[in-house]
């Protein structure tokens, strides 16, 4: 064949290309290149493919005339990335009477009719496209064995399509190629290929290669071999090969497969064929030496001589993928660089948190929003009262609520995992969820929760009740039935030497949202650079401090206020002791006290009638206080900068307990320098009055001290004004933090909480290209940002940059926050692994100036 660029016999300098001709044919050359038996293969390219599904066959003489004559051939799909997948091969081309005839003089005449019985199989269900239930039932091998079963399919055939099986081989080549070509361009194979990244008009190439039988005298076969344990990454020699086989037939269910290497549980390819064993061990090494990669290879024997059919990137799980990327770095076959570059950093999360175990039978009940990864089992409890009483009995549950607030910390902290009906990737449940690292699935809202009486109604009908069995995977998002098998974290040392890889290529910080002890604990294993977000009322949740700000919001006066206060001092100023001792000397961002008040209060009867008691008050003084503090939209109510400013004595014990703290923790470690951020600043003059205050509570802990101390004033930046003015603002401040939850909800008009009913109907339609609580929005909220930020530096060159929303955890948030000059993002402590390869990655991919790696 001359070299058509478009129908090209696989050579060593052949022009096939990834891009043109797809993975599996440039993969073939260099296998080639490698000098290894590779049976002789002919590429077509994308183009030639689409001129064939649309009706323009390519002359195949020429194809044809490339091989042994008689010799059978299989089609297979050459697409430019395997996970895009393509049809499945067709093998075994060109069999007919005269073929079936010679066979049987070399093989037997059993063998020889299973061989066409298998062909016309084959092609009665992807060519011709017939009932595969019926064709697979005839052949099923009965008395009269295959002879019996090819006669069944033949005449099943010809009553079907009124036509006798075609015996001419070209026929039957250029019925597989339409067949393929067509099948890559239907609707049903272009969105589930677009669902895993193709672009819609992606390419499909075809290979079509001269088959080695697998099948006769002497030992033959075929199988799979690659060097490594797909499921740890750990060096092992794995898996399957079948005799008298053919393609891929020794990884089919039910298939009496052997053993490759020496094996007690059964017979192996070791024993029986050592020679071919020892080469294969020997060509997969070569493999993933010269290709780079850890490949599994598909092989044949025949009368004991080894034949490659194929090598593929070794299926892997996510762990794998990342102990095989460091194992070729460490051994000098790709750079650190690379390695770093070739692991998903969202797949580190598998890695993070339990999952179920990747073929564990799943039985969905209903699915919503993946808001928080992991997976955990358990049994349904309805309130956090029923959640604290489960988990001091050490039984694991599930939290399930309509929506959380804030009373249901303290049930969060005791569930395994927590599902609502209601809420989006920023609603409270998944903030909070990601902040513990606990599973959670929000948004589901196919199900149906009823508190009142106790049950969650799924979509089919379903009537789940507390204490039933339920798996929530905030991977997927999916609610399971009863408890599948689980697959444990493991950060071991492959995961904690690509990590410290990435720190080294990173040119951003990458901080934590921590709000407890236990979450600075967790920020400081994830080695975050600091705390980004302390969420000071979440401190206040627990029973003995909820009383307390109960009745700080029932006194009458300040000082009346300032007194409740004082007792309170001490509990938060132990807080602040402990999260400055974990966190060794990093800098450490207390976001002062954010909610409305009434979040505080109880909502219900039962819960005011217990607040009277314990008040010692008239029911009715305190549903009437409630009733007074009720807000229309508390979300753009009484909140943030506006306590300190109406309620001041709040803002004056933070401020005193931070700076207890820090000359506490400083006598007992490293020097503390706390960042007091003010929260929902819009207004110069608010900074103004804060501001005032905080220095003066500063210079009266100096004093009654003895010890002066440093601090770091500045602003969560959260409303569009504020960006706009940051100009006024960043003069009186160290930094700007912009808190692009609450920003996004302000730009768009947006309730996170209720956004995630509609959110997939509107990035289905285009309306939206992505749920702007998930990834940020660079054109609206980004401007935003981009504005706040050069007009903060513009004022107050000096002044530090970040964003400490969810987003900070996004990688296409960490790549905007780069380039728009931001020194830090801070996320959930479970997001900060992910938050620091993706920085690692972006820093890299722009040392490339565009010779990037690919992410496998």
């Amino acid at each position: 064949m001359d070299q058509n660029p478009h129908c090209t016999l696989i050579t060593p300098d052949a022009p096939v290309t990834v891009e043109t001709h797809g993975g599996r044919a440039k993969c073939l050359q260099r296998l080639v290149r490698l000098d290894l038996r590779v049976p002789r293969t002919v590429a077509l390219s994308f183009d030639t493919v689409r001129s064939i599904a649309d009706g323009r066959m390519p002359d195949l003489d020429p194809i044809l005339a490339e091989f042994t004559p008689g010799a059978l051939l299989c089609v297979r799909p050459s697409s430019e990335d395997p996970d895009w997948g393509g049809p499945g091969a067709v093998l075994n081309i060109g069999m007919n009477t005269d073929r079936v005839s010679d066979f049987a003089k070399t093989l037997g005449q059993e063998a020889a009719q299973e061989l066409a019985l298998r062909f016309v199989q084959a092609y009665a269900i992807h060519v011709a496209r017939l009932d595969p239930d019926w064709f697979e039932e005839l052949g099923t091998l009965g008395p009269e064995g295959a002879v019996g079963g090819l006669r069944a399919v033949l005449r099943a055939y010809k009553e079907e399509t009124d036509e006798l099986f075609p015996e001419e081989p070209k026929v039957q080549l250029a019925s597989v190629l339409r067949s393929m070509a067509r099948a890559w361009e239907g609707p049903t194979a272009r969105l589930l290929r677009q669902a895993k990244g193709a672009p819609a008009d992606a390419g499909l190439g075809l290979v079509v290669q001269e088959m080695v039988p697998g099948l006769g005298q002497g030992e033959c076969g075929s199988g799979v071999l690659q060097l490594v344990n797909a499921t740890t990454g750990q060096p092992q020699v794995s898996g399957r090969y079948l005799s008298q086989s053919q393609g891929r037939e020794a990884l089919g269910e039910g298939a009496e497969a052997v053993f490759l290497a020496r094996d007690p549980r059964g017979p192996s390819l070791e024993d029986v064929a050592p020679d071919a064993f020892a080469a294969l061990k020997d060509y997969a090494a070569l493999m993933r030496e010269k290709l780079r990669e850890e490949m599994q290879v598909e092989f044949v024997l025949h009368d004991g001589e080894v034949h490659i059919l194929d090598g593929v990137r070794a299926p892997r799980s996510d762990r794998a993928a990342l102990r095989i990327a460091v194992r070729l770095a460490e051994e000098g076959i790709i750079p650190r660089q690379e390695a770093v570059m070739r692991v998903e950093p969202r797949k580190l999360t598998s890695l993070l948190h339990r999952q179920v175990a990747p073929n564990a039978p799943r039985e969905v009940l209903g699915s919503g929003i993946a808001a928080s990864p992991g997976a955990a089992s358990g049994r349904i409890v309805f309130t956090s009262a029923e959640a604290q009483a489960s988990a001091a009995r050490r039984e694991p549950c599930i939290l399930v609520r309509r929506e959380t607030a804030p009373e249901d910390i303290r049930g969060m902290h005791a569930a395994a995992a927590v599902l609502t009906e209601r809420g989006g990737m920023t609603s409270h449940a998944a903030v909070i969820g990601r902040g513990l690292g606990l599973p959670c699935v929000v948004g589901a809202s196919d199900m149906r929760v009823s508190t009142r009486d106790g049950t969650l109604r799924t979509a089919d009908g379903r009537v789940l009740k507390a204490g039933d069995l339920v798996t929530l995977d905030g991977t997927t998002g999916q609610v399971l039935a009863g408890s599948p098998p689980m697959i444990e974290a493991a950060m071991d040392d492959a995961y904690q030497t690509l990590m410290a890889w990435a720190d080294e290529e990173r040119d951003i910080a990458i901080r934590a949202n921590a709000d407890t002890p236990a979450d600075a604990q967790t920020a400081r294993n994830f080695q975050a650079e600091g705390i980004g977000l302390c969420r000071t009322e979440h401190m206040f949740f627990e029973q003995g401090r909820l009383v307390l700000m109960r009745e700080m919001i029932f006194a009458e006066t300040a000082q009346d206020r300032a007194t409740v206060l004082e007792r309170l001092l001490p509990l938060q100023r132990d807080d602040f002791v402990q999260l400055f001792q974990i966190m060794q000397g990093q800098p450490v961002c207390i976001r002062l006290f954010d909610p409305p008040l009434h979040e505080f209060l109880p909502t219900n009867r039962t819960g005011q009638r217990e607040l009277a008691e314990a008040l010692d008050l008239p029911l009715s003084d305190v549903t009437r206080r409630v009733d007074e503090m009720a807000e229309y939209n508390p979300m753009l109510g009484l909140r943030g900068v506006r306590l300190g400013v109406t309620v001041p004595e709040i803002y004056d014990m933070q401020a005193r307990a931070i700076f207890e703290a820090t000359v506490e923790a400083s006598r007992k470690g490293a020097p503390v320098v706390p960042e007091v951020m003010l929260p929902l600043v819009s207004a110069k003059r608010e900074l103004e009055l804060v501001k005032a205050r905080i220095d003066a509570v500063a210079a009266s802990v100096r004093a009654e001290k003895g010890q002066d101390f440093d601090y770091r004033l500045g602003v969560m930046v959260e409303t569009p004004r504020a960006c706009l003015r940051a100009n006024e603002i960043a003069p009186m401040t160290a930094f700007l933090s912009f808190g692009t939850n609450d920003l996004t909800q302000m730009t768009y008009g947006l309730s996170r909480d209720d956004a995630g009913r509609f959110m997939s109907d509107y990035v289905q339609k285009g309306v939206f290209p992505e749920d702007p609580f998930h990834v940020l929005d660079p054109d609206g909220v980004g401007e935003l940002l981009r504005i706040g930020a050069a007009r903060g530096r513009e004022a107050q060159p000096e002044v530090t940059l970040s964003v400490c929303g969810e987003h900070g955890g996004n990688p296409e948030s960490i790549a905007f926050c780069r380039h728009a000059g931001f020194d830090y993002v801070s996320c959930s402590p479970f997001r900060v692994p992910v938050a620091r390869l993706s920085a690692a990655q972006l820093a890299i991919s722009d040392k490339l100036s565009g010779n990037h790696y690919v992410i496998l």
